[in-house]
């Protein structure tokens, strides 16, 4: 059984993420998304869509590109 790289949990149904070379084990996809997803560079949001990639940044949304962009409040986690 392998451990999970978010929660520890270990279940015999995990499955493997390959990124960017290294290789996770996950006992859920919630947890994948939570180690490995994105956060969008306005409001923190996990991006698990396609999102908006502006000047090397990622956006959960293009409101929050346009917020972002036009100076708008940044939230950091």
């Amino acid at each position: 059984m392998d451990k999970c790289k978010n929660c520890g949990n270990e279940y015999d149904k995990s499955f493997q993420v390959m990124m960017n070379g290294a290789e996770y084990n996950f006992d859920s996809f919630e947890c994948a998304i939570n180690l490995l997803a994105p956060k969008c560079a306005h409001c923190n949001t996990r991006i698990i869509g396609h999102g908006v990639e502006s000047e090397s940044k990622m956006y959960c949304c293009s409101h929050c590109a346009k917020a972002h962009e036009a100076g708008g409040l940044h939230q950091d986690a």
